[in-house]
């Protein structure tokens, strides 16, 4: 005995949901001097930017968590992680990268005293290393170790034991120091945000 067949279902099939991409904003920025306008998704990091869309391949990625500073770059007069730093909060920014001090009398010494002290082999932080150093070359107003190994904290070297990278940047604050060149001191911080409110604090 042949089996019932059953009703053949001659519903259309649903359409797939088209899959939705992310929206993209515009980001205006000023990188190295020239003006640049890329559209990214809003989760874009800085280091994606200048890697990814201005083939400025000189800032390193590494952690990509914020703490081993191989992204460092500069941005508004302040070294930032570019790995962390959100394409949204770069718009109007100034940013400078390592192609950008091609030619700066400031780099040029640091990159001399990095060679003769040996603070660099596998090169993977220099990048990094090096707009860090030059942030305190410029800003520190002594070539005390201690506070320079303090502020190297924030970027990772496997290789070098930090000795020639401190020894370095000692060395180009002597001779800033002996040319009679003044440091030029912290930027001012950023505005704070207007405090928000908050029903559960006590008074």
């Amino acid at each position: 005995m042949n089996a019932p067949r059953l009703p053949r279902d001659t519903a259309p099939a649903a359409a797939a949901a088209p899959v939705s991409r992310p929206a993209q904003i515009p980001v205006r920025l000023t990188v190295n001097g020239r003006p640049e306008e890329v559209l990214v998704p809003p989760r874009s990091q800085l280091a994606e930017i200048l890697r990814d869309r201005l083939d400025l391949t000189a800032t390193h990625l590494a952690c990509e968590q914020g703490v081993c500073g191989a992204c460092t770059v500069m941005m508004d007069g302040r070294p930032v992680r570019s790995c962390l730093t959100f394409a949204a909060d770069c718009d109007g920014a100034e940013v400078e990268t390592l192609e950008g001090w091609q030619g700066d009398a400031l780099m040029e010494r640091l990159r001399a005293a990095f060679a003769r002290n040996h603070a660099l082999q596998c090169g993977f932080c220099t990048p990094g290393m090096l707009a860090t150093a030059r942030d305190l070359v410029a800003r520190l107003d002594s070539d005390d170790e201690a506070r320079i190994r303090n502020e190297l904290s924030g970027n990772l070297c496997r290789c070098t034991g930090y000795v020639g990278i401190v020894a370095a940047i000692r060395e180009v604050i002597a001779e800033r120091d002996a040319a009679g060149i003044a440091p030029a001191g912290a930027p001012p911080p950023p505005e704070a945000p207007a405090p928000g409110f908050a029903p559960f604090e006590p008074a």
